[in-house]
Protein backbone atom coordinates (compact mmCIF):
# COMPACT_ATOMS: atom_id res chain seq x y z
CA UNK A 1 0.00 0.00 0.00
CA UNK A 2 1.63 3.36 -0.91
CA UNK A 3 -0.62 5.45 0.92
CA UNK A 4 1.48 4.59 3.93
CA UNK A 5 4.85 5.56 2.10
CA UNK A 6 3.23 9.23 1.21
CA UNK A 7 2.08 9.59 4.70
CA UNK A 8 5.14 8.43 6.18
CA UNK A 9 6.78 11.16 4.06
CA UNK A 10 4.42 13.72 4.86
CA UNK A 11 4.14 13.46 8.83
CA UNK A 12 8.63 13.61 8.66
CA UNK A 13 7.99 17.12 6.22
CA UNK A 14 5.60 18.65 8.72
CA UNK A 15 7.63 17.34 11.68
CA UNK A 16 10.68 18.64 10.31
CA UNK A 17 9.34 22.05 9.36
CA UNK A 18 7.57 22.60 13.05
CA UNK A 19 11.59 21.60 14.15
CA UNK A 20 12.47 24.33 12.11
CA UNK A 21 10.01 27.27 13.56
CA UNK A 22 10.37 25.98 17.40
CA UNK A 23 8.55 25.68 20.24
CA UNK A 24 5.72 23.86 18.41
CA UNK A 25 3.69 22.00 20.72
CA UNK A 26 1.28 20.51 18.29
CA UNK A 27 0.00 19.74 14.97
CA UNK A 28 -3.66 20.34 14.49
CA UNK A 29 -4.45 19.92 11.01
CA UNK A 30 -2.90 19.18 7.51
CA UNK A 31 -3.84 20.12 4.14
CA UNK A 32 -3.16 17.94 1.49
CA UNK A 33 -4.19 18.72 -2.41
CA UNK A 34 -4.39 15.00 -4.22
CA UNK A 35 -4.41 15.00 -7.87
CA UNK A 36 -7.29 11.92 -9.32
CA UNK A 37 -4.45 10.65 -11.37
CA UNK A 38 -1.66 10.78 -8.18
CA UNK A 39 -2.89 7.42 -7.85
CA UNK A 40 -4.22 7.86 -4.30
CA UNK A 41 -6.93 6.46 -2.61
CA UNK A 42 -7.63 9.03 0.23
CA UNK A 43 -9.35 6.64 2.46
CA UNK A 44 -6.37 4.45 2.26
CA UNK A 45 -4.62 7.51 2.91
CA UNK A 46 -6.40 8.95 6.03
CA UNK A 47 -5.87 5.51 7.46
CA UNK A 48 -2.58 5.65 7.10
CA UNK A 49 -2.00 8.83 8.18
CA UNK A 50 -3.54 7.96 10.94
CA UNK A 51 -1.11 4.76 11.91
CA UNK A 52 2.21 7.73 10.67
CA UNK A 53 1.10 9.99 13.22
CA UNK A 54 1.09 7.80 16.44
CA UNK A 55 3.83 8.42 18.80
CA UNK A 56 4.76 11.84 17.28
CA UNK A 57 4.22 15.57 17.04
CA UNK A 58 0.91 15.37 14.83
CA UNK A 59 -0.77 12.46 16.36
CA UNK A 60 -4.65 13.31 16.21
CA UNK A 61 -3.84 15.61 13.42
CA UNK A 62 -6.75 15.72 11.44
CA UNK A 63 -5.87 15.34 7.32
CA UNK A 64 -7.85 17.35 4.91
CA UNK A 65 -7.82 16.48 1.01
CA UNK A 66 -8.61 18.87 -1.32
CA UNK A 67 -9.36 16.68 -4.69
CA UNK A 68 -7.89 18.46 -7.88
CA UNK A 69 -9.39 17.33 -11.01
CA UNK A 70 -7.53 15.74 -14.02
CA UNK A 71 -7.20 18.15 -16.80
CA UNK A 72 -5.87 18.35 -19.97
CA UNK A 73 -4.63 20.21 -23.52
CA UNK A 74 -4.50 19.20 -27.02
CA UNK A 75 -1.22 20.32 -28.36
CA UNK A 76 -2.95 20.43 -31.92
CA UNK A 77 -6.10 22.52 -31.49
CA UNK A 78 -5.49 23.75 -27.79
CA UNK A 79 -9.17 22.29 -26.93
CA UNK A 80 -9.11 21.59 -22.79
CA UNK A 81 -10.98 19.28 -20.59
CA UNK A 82 -11.74 17.10 -17.54
CA UNK A 83 -9.92 13.85 -18.11
CA UNK A 84 -12.45 12.21 -15.69
CA UNK A 85 -11.07 8.43 -14.13
CA UNK A 86 -10.31 6.47 -16.26
CA UNK A 87 -8.67 9.38 -17.58
CA UNK A 88 -9.30 10.35 -21.48
CA UNK A 89 -6.57 11.43 -23.42
CA UNK A 90 -7.92 12.10 -26.60
CA UNK A 91 -9.21 15.02 -27.35
CA UNK A 92 -12.68 15.20 -27.67
CA UNK A 93 -12.67 18.20 -29.67
CA UNK A 94 -10.15 17.19 -33.07
CA UNK A 95 -9.76 13.75 -31.73
CA UNK A 96 -6.55 14.37 -31.43
CA UNK A 97 -3.86 12.49 -29.18
CA UNK A 98 -1.10 14.77 -28.43
CA UNK A 99 -2.31 16.05 -24.98
CA UNK A 100 -0.54 17.58 -22.31
CA UNK A 101 -2.03 16.67 -18.81
CA UNK A 102 -2.38 20.23 -16.81
CA UNK A 103 -3.82 19.40 -13.38
CA UNK A 104 -4.64 15.98 -11.68
CA UNK A 105 -1.26 14.63 -10.52
CA UNK A 106 -0.36 16.65 -7.45
CA UNK A 107 0.17 15.28 -4.51
CA UNK A 108 1.24 18.64 -2.14
CA UNK A 109 0.87 19.38 1.45
CA UNK A 110 -0.13 23.01 1.29
CA UNK A 111 -0.88 23.82 4.61
CA UNK A 112 -0.65 22.74 8.20
CA UNK A 113 -1.85 24.06 11.63
CA UNK A 114 -0.26 24.01 14.34
CA UNK A 115 0.17 25.00 18.14
CA UNK A 116 3.44 26.77 19.75
CA UNK A 117 4.45 26.97 23.07
CA UNK A 118 3.57 30.83 23.73
CA UNK A 119 2.06 30.83 27.12
CA UNK A 120 2.95 34.46 27.78
CA UNK A 121 -0.17 36.70 28.41
CA UNK A 122 -2.38 36.73 25.62
CA UNK A 123 -2.64 33.38 23.40
CA UNK A 124 -1.11 32.88 20.05
CA UNK A 125 -3.20 31.71 17.36
CA UNK A 126 -2.59 29.24 15.81
CA UNK A 127 0.45 29.06 13.43
CA UNK A 128 -0.49 28.21 9.22
CA UNK A 129 2.53 27.31 7.18
CA UNK A 130 2.68 26.34 3.61
CA UNK A 131 5.53 23.48 2.61
CA UNK A 132 5.69 21.72 -0.13
CA UNK A 133 6.09 17.76 -0.51
CA UNK A 134 8.45 18.05 -3.27
CA UNK A 135 12.18 18.02 -2.38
Amino acid sequence: MHEMSVALAVVDQVAEAAARAGDVTAVRSVRLQVGELAGVVPDALAFSFELACAGTLLEGAELVTEAVPGRARCTPCAHEWAVGMPPRLTCPGCGGTRTELLAGRELQIVDVHWEDGHKHGTPQPPTREPISEER
